[in-house]
């Protein structure tokens, strides 16, 4: 897969996850609802993300010191989780590539500190989960 497919991917990801906790359903729900099928690897991760959520809620809310979980903007929840999931199970993939990836899609999706906040936070657990 190329990199353009992949970083394509991992947005339709972030879609997923993003509707998934705004409508409190299951990704598998959000998937059957959709019109045009998302792509394989896009459902990939966003079920991964799915299945890993209390680790990765875990390990974010060990590093995002005077952030509550609960009190980050949805969207970086969701990019937080995306990029951990990578981390973890896409192990060919570049840290640098994973890291790049999430602290564009904040600067892109989020607030105005959200890719710095990002950054830190996944810098800071990198060792952790890889």
């Amino acid at each position: 897969m190329s990199t353009l497919d992949a970083a394509e991917a991992r947005e339709r990801a972030l879609v997923l996850l993003y509707e998934s906790e705004s409508r409190t359903c299951s990704v598998a729900d959000v998937v059957a609802s959709e019109v045009v099928a998302p792509p394989a690897m896009a459902v990939d991760l966003a079920a991964g993300v799915e299945a890993g959520l209390d680790r990765y809620d875990a390990l974010i809310s060990s590093k995002a010191r005077g952030w509550r979980l609960e009190r980050m903007p949805m969207i970086d929840r969701a990019i937080l989780r995306l990029a951990l999931h990578e981390l973890a199970s896409a192990t060919s993939t570049p840290t640098a590539v994973i890291l790049n990836e999430a602290v564009e899609l904040a600067k892109r999706y989020s607030t105005e500190d959200s890719g710095r906040f990002v950054n830190g936070v996944l810098a800071a657990l990198v060792s952790e989960v890889r």
